[in-house]
C-alpha cells in the first residue's frame, strides 16, 4: 500500500510538472503570437494580408507563429540604414553636380524618379540582348576586358556547364589581380556546391550568400527565406553593366530538354547607369557580408551614348510598395498600348485594377505568359488571374516556342522597362529587384520588334478558355490564387 501511494504521488508530481511545462509553452506561444500580431499591425502594407495573419495568429497560433517568422516577419531597417550610410539620398544631388541628370526625362516621369530616388541619367549607350547565347557571350566578353573590378550577382547559380564557364572566366580575371565580388541568393542558389564556392575562393574571388551575415535568422537555411534577392547584375570596371531576366544555369541557354528554347531578355548599358548599378551592388554586398566596398572618387564619368536610363532598385526595405507603384504609374500613363512579358502573373489588386482600367479606356493591353510551367502553384494561379484579365478586355497570350522568362514592359512609344521584376506579389512586395527604364526611341523600336516576334510565337487566350477547363483544374487554380501574397 505504501509503495503504491509513493508511486501515485510520483506520477502526480510528474504530471504536474508536465502540465506546468505545457502551460508555460502555451503561454510563451500566445505571448509570441501577440508580439507578431502587434508587429503586423504596425508594419502592415495591405489590410487583407494583415487581417489574414491576425486571424490565423489568434485561432491557429501553433501553426501560424513559425510561419509568420518565415513569411511575415519583415525587418529590413538595417538595410535601410545601409542605404543611408552609403548616401542613397545624396545621389540625385551628386548626379546633378557631375552633369549626369537628364532633367527633361526626370520632369516627364516624376513618379518613376521619386520611386527610384535618383533622376534619369543621360549619356548612356544601351544594347538589347535577346536570349542566353547573346547575353552570356556579351557578359564573358566584358569579364575578359575587366581591368580593376567585377561585380557578379545572380539569384540562381548552378554548378553546371554554364555555371562552370562563368566561374572559369571570373577565376581567370581574379588571378590577374582584378577584384571579383560574387554574390548569390541563398534560396535561389541552394544547390550550389561547396566545391564550386571553394574553387572561387581559392582563386581570390570574394564570395558571399545574401543572408550569410545573418546566420541567427537561419533555420535549415535562411530564416528570411521569403525575402530573396532576385537581382541579376554584372558590373565591369564601373563602366558597363548587364541587367535582365537570365540566371546562371544551363536551361537559360536552351540546354534543358523540358524547357527547350529559353526565351529571355537582358540589356547591356555603358555610362552613368553602370555606376548606378554598381551602387546597388555595393548596398547588397554590405548587407550580405558586413564589409563595405570602397568605390573610387571620380570627378567625371564617361558618357559614351545619347540614351537616358533610370536605374531602379526596389525591395522590402522600401517604405512603400514602390516597385508596384512604378508599374501602376506606367499603366496609368498609357494611352495607346501597354505590352508586358512576364513568366508569372500573380499581381496585387492595385496592379490588376491599373491594367484593367487601361484596357477599358481603349489601351491595347497585352500580357505574354509562358505556355509551359516551371512552378506548379504559380502556373495554376496565373490561369485564374488570366481569366480575370481576359473578361475585362486585356489580351493574354501564351508563348509556345519554348519557355518564356523575359521581364519587359513597353508603354506607347515612350517608355520601356527591362529588369528582374515579375508581375507577381513576390517581385512587387517581397523580393529585392532591379529595373532599368528607357525612353530613347532606339530602345523602344528594338523592344517593339522583339515583342512583335514574341507575340507571333504565341496563342491568344479566348474568353471562355478558363471555363472550358475541367472543374478540378479550376478549383486548383482558384485555390492557388489564394496563396498569392507569398507566391
Amino acid at each position: 500500500m505504501i509503495h503504491d501511494a509513493v508511486t501515485d504521488a510520483g506520477l502526480l508530481d510528474t504530471m504536474a510538472n508536465n502540465l506546468g511545462l505545457v502551460a508555460a509553452f502555451v503561454a510563451a506561444l500566445y505571448v509570441t503570437a501577440g508580439i507578431c500580431a502587434v508587429r503586423e499591425v504596425m508594419n502592415s502594407r495591405t489590410s487583407q494580408g494583415s487581417a489574414a495573419w491576425l486571424l490565423s495568429l489568434f485561432f491557429l497560433p501553433y501553426v501560424t507563429v513559425p510561419l509568420y517568422f518565415v513569411f511575415g516577419w519583415r525587418s529590413f531597417s538595417d538595410y535601410a540604414k545601409i542605404q543611408a550610410t552609403l548616401g542613397r539620398s545624396e545621389r540625385a544631388r551628386r548626379a546633378d553636380e557631375l552633369g549626369l541628370t537628364d532633367h527633361e526625362e526626370t520632369r516627364d516621369w516624376p513618379v518613376l524618379s521619386r520611386v527610384a530616388g535618383v533622376p534619369f541619367l543621360a549619356g548612356n549607350k544601351a544594347s538589347l540582348l535577346i536570349d542566353g547565347e547573346a547575353t552570356f557571350g556579351a557578359i564573358k566578353d566584358a569579364i575578359a576586358r575587366a581591368k580593376t573590378v567585377i561585380f557578379f550577382q545572380f539569384f540562381a547559380i548552378h554548378d553546371d556547364a554554364l555555371g562552370r564557364e562563368m566561374a572559369a572566366a571570373l577565376i581567370e580575371r581574379a588571378k590577374t589581380g582584378v577584384e571579383v565580388y560574387f554574390l548569390y541568393d541563398d534560396v535561389g542558389s541552394h544547390a550550389l556546391s561547396r566545391e564550386f564556392i571553394h574553387r572561387l575562393k581559392d582563386a581570390g574571388v570574394r564570395v558571399c550568400g545574401f543572408n550569410e551575415n545573418h546566420k541567427f535568422l537561419r533555420l535549415l537555411g535562411p530564416m528570411r527565406l521569403n525575402y530573396r534577392n532576385h537581382r541579376k547584375l554584372v558590373v565591369v570596371d564601373h563602366v558597363e553593366a548587364f541587367v535582365g531576366g537570365h540566371n546562371v544555369a544551363d536551361q537559360y541557354v536552351g540546354r534543358n530538354k523540358w524547357f527547350g528554347h529559353w526565351r529571355d531578355t537582358h540589356v547591356r548599358v555603358e555610362g552613368p547607369a553602370a555606376v548606378a548599378c554598381a551602387l546597388s551592388f555595393v548596398e547588397d554586398w554590405l548587407w550580405a557580408s558586413g564589409n563595405q566596398i570602397e568605390l573610387p572618387q571620380v570627378t567625371e564619368i564617361p558618357m559614351p551614348g545619347d540614351e537616358s536610363v533610370l536605374v531602379m532598385p526596389t525591395g522590402p526595405a522600401d517604405k512603400l510598395e514602390e516597385c508596384a507603384l512604378a508599374f501602376v504609374e506606367a499603366a496609368a500613363q498609357a494611352k495607346r498600348r501597354l505590352w508586358i512579358t512576364t513568366p508569372y502573373l500573380v499581381p496585387s489588386l492595385d496592379v490588376q485594377t491599373a491594367l484593367c482600367a487601361a484596357a477599358m479606356r481603349g489601351v491595347d493591353v497585352r500580357i505574354l505568359l509562358p505556355e509551359k510551367r516551371d512552378h506548379w502553384t504559380v502556373w495554376l494561379a496565373s490561369h485564374a488571374y488570366e481569366d480575370t484579365f481576359v473578361q475585362r478586355g486585356v489580351k493574354v497570350y501564351r508563348y509556345t516556342d519554348g519557355f518564356l522568362h523575359s521581364k519587359v514592359t513597353l508603354m506607347d512609344d515612350n517608355l520601356v522597362s527591362i529588369g528582374t521584376v515579375n508581375f507577381d506579389n513576390r517581385s512587387f512586395q517581397i523580393n529585392f529587384e532591379l529595373t532599368l527604364w528607357f525612353t530613347h526611341e532606339r530602345m523602344i523600336r528594338n523592344v517593339e520588334t522583339m515583342l512583335t516576334t514574341d507575340f507571333q510565337n504565341a496563342r491568344l487566350t479566348w474568353p471562355d478558355a478558363f471555363q472550358s477547363r475541367s472543374y478540378v483544374f479550376r478549383v486548383l487554380a482558384q485555390g492557388a490564387r489564394l496563396l498569392s501574397p507569398i507566391l
